[in-house]
């Protein structure tokens, strides 16, 4: 059985790849929050609620979108993403 630490890359290696999960925030204080919308339908709905909410409490928050749900987020977005927030929630729906 896996180790339900570790997080698995499900983007169809031929080998597993698996990656140790970072550890939390104790708490999201002064952090900069990133909102990704991962462009699947009506996610965007949830998202614009969750910034909402974040917002009202006064957290940062920065709001990304991948151009489409059936590939991985481009490098430069990636790249863009780990240095401008703290953290990133993706948004998913179905």
């Amino acid at each position: 059985m896996t180790d339900p630490r570790v997080l698995l890359d499900p983007t169809g290696e031929m080998e597993v790849a698996g990656r140790q999960r970072l550890a939390r925030p104790a708490s999201l204080d002064g952090l900069t929050i990133g909102i990704m919308d991962i462009a699947k339908s009506r996610g965007d709905v949830f998202l614009d609620r969750l910034d909402e909410q974040l917002s009202q409490r006064g957290y940062k928050v920065r709001r990304y979108a991948k151009p489409t749900n059936t590939r991985v987020a481009p490098l430069a977005l990636r790249q863009r993403i780990s240095t401008e927030v703290d953290v990133l929630i993706e948004g998913l729906s179905d």
